[in-house]
């Protein structure tokens, strides 16, 4: 056997772990679609995070009880792990996220929390050493985050500033950034369904204070309304149950901040999600925009320093 067949399938294998990290994105980008019907449909956002989770994580609970499962983590440290998983990843990620997009537009909190590749980057370099980014990865950073802006603003260079629902949209950021930084240390030590699992439920438990405050799920609105049934079971077990286990699964192969740099392609799935089924026009910014992310993304996952 020569050299090559044996590093081979690992070549093969790094492809696949891209390509289901820009799939999870890509599906991550056609939600807006199916949440923008359930609230219109007369769901809250927070009913909508709420039962997308409560279906991920029963379908997830069946797939752990059939397959053996453990219930708590190996310390009480690691359990608190756990924990600011499901609040960075789930309840507060959400609630931050869609409350901005009701105190300023759609682009702010677009851009604003699609920009959170950076500082995870940032994030992430001050605790790892080895995950810091050598001077082409920075370079493709930067790049892939201006053609995130490009395809964002699309040519419409005002934005209108909102503090409340920008800060909103920056915790947002925030959150998933720290999701990113935590996610390291639980793949270390448990595996992706189990930390999948553990996402899903404390991120159920930390929205338990919103339901006493303004009780009910809605659940009536089901029946009777088959696409809104549809739309959601969308969100619960493809957006949710196996987007969320894919991605946690590729952050342990590629590293965090390789795959949360495919963040920047959100926007761009969306628009392409938008032309394909609503008929949206595509622009010349649109297209640079893309191309700008494509190279910044090649130039990210390059391990030659130029030092």
């Amino acid at each position: 056997m020569n050299q090559k067949t044996g590093t081979e399938p690992t070549s093969q294998r790094r492809i696949l772990y891209h390509v289901v990290a820009f799939l999870v994105v890509a599906i991550w980008g056609s939600t807006f679609v199916f949440t923008k019907l359930l609230l219109l449909g007369g769901f809250s956002p927070a009913q909508i995070f709420t039962l997308r989770f409560m279906i991920a994580y029963v379908l997830l609970l069946v797939f752990c009880l059939c397959r053996g499962i453990r219930w708590m983590a190996d310390s009480w440290k690691d359990e608190m792990l756990m924990m600011g998983l499901g609040i960075t990843g789930g309840s507060l990620y959400f609630m931050a996220e869609n409350e901005a997009m009701n105190h300023t537009t759609t682009t702010n909190t677009s851009l604003i929390v699609c920009l959170c590749p950076l500082f995870a980057s940032l994030l992430i370099g001050l605790f790892y050493k080895s995950e810091r980014l050598n001077r082409i990865q920075i370079i493709g950073t930067l790049l892939a985050a201006m053609g995130l802006v490009v395809v964002v603003l699309n040519g419409h260079f005002v934005l209108h500033l909102s503090p409340i629902g920008d800060s909103l949209a920056f915790v947002a950021c925030l959150c998933w950034a720290l999701y990113s930084l935590l996610m390291i240390p639980a793949n270390a030590r448990y595996d992706t369904i189990f930390v999948t699992r553990k996402v899903f439920f404390y991120g159920l438990v930390f929205m338990i204070p919103v339901f006493i405050v303004r009780p009910g799920l809605n659940t009536h609105l089901l029946f009777g309304q088959p696409p809104l049934l549809w739309n959601l079971l969308f969100l619960g077990c493809i957006a949710s149950f196996l987007c969320y286990m894919a991605w946690n699964w590729t952050i342990k192969k590629l590293g965090a901040v390789i795959t949360t740099n495919y963040v920047y392609f959100n926007p761009v799935t969306t628009i392409l999600f938008a032309w394909l089924l609503l008929s949206e026009a595509i622009t010349i910014y649109f297209i640079i925009g893309t191309v700008l992310i494509l190279v910044g993304m090649v130039l990210s996952d390059k391990k030659t320093s130029l030092e």
